[in-house]
């Protein structure tokens, strides 16, 4: 499903070259549950963002669902983030003046869905993630974890097949945290293939695939709890 082939990202900082991602080479399966762990620089980030097609590599090939990302022009890899990819941020970026159930429509309108239509699968997404009785809340109105789950409702009201989440659990307490990452292994296990990235070693340990990551290059990958 998801293939990185010698993939490097660099940046340059003043007079120097930052190399982010040294010659990464991966495949991700469908339905899989990764874990990205390392230290702060390490990468873990700026892969995340090459594989939501958020940035780009320097050098190498990137192949999503068979389709090389890496040849896409701009239109092509709008539309391939929108089919395929959901996002969970660590500081939730919900829109402050909309309602829980606005901000998880959002990306139904940018898609031209019907509101009918719209309705009928906010209002799903809701009752699943028990989120109904705080539809009409705005974000400063819900707890951090609520406002997380509301995230992961955006995140995963267009049906994508790959959910990315960076440092999901980072502003919660310890009880939000562990419900959100329920949550995400609930969506996991109907079977939408989760990337999270994590400096929480409890968190890695409950995915079946973890990801050690120093200095943009990838020097363990443990399969299996």
């Amino acid at each position: 499903m998801i293939r990185l082939e010698q993939i490097h990202r660099d940046f340059e900082v003043g007079d120097q070259i930052v190399h982010a991602l040294n010659d990464i080479n991966l495949d991700i399966a469908h339905g899989e549950y990764l874990s990205v762990m390392g230290p702060s620089g390490s990468g873990k980030s700026t892969l995340l963002n090459i594989i939501g097609i958020l940035d780009h590599a320097t050098s190498g090939r990137y192949f999503l669902n068979e389709q090389n990302v890496t040849d896409m022009d701009e239109l092509a890899e709008s539309r391939a983030r929108n089919r395929h990819i959901g996002f969970v941020f660590q500081s939730f970026h919900l829109v402050p003046r909309l309602t829980a159930a606005q901000n998880i429509e959002l990306p139904l309108v940018l898609a031209g869905i019907a509101p009918a239509l719209r309705r009928q699968k906010v209002q799903q997404v809701l009752e699943s993630l028990s989120l109904a009785d705080r539809a009409h809340h705005t974000p400063d109105q819900l707890s951090g974890g609520q406002r997380q789950r509301v995230a992961i409702a955006r995140a995963t009201i267009t049906e994508p097949s790959v959910l990315l989440a960076d440092e999901p659990t980072g502003n919660l307490d310890q009880k939000s945290g562990s419900e959100v990452i329920v949550t995400l292994e609930a969506l996991n296990q109907r079977g939408i293939t989760l990337i999270v990235v994590t400096h929480d070693k409890n968190i890695a340990d409950r995915s079946l695939r973890s990801l050690q990551m120093v200095d943009g290059r990838v020097v363990s990958d443990r399969h299996g709890r």
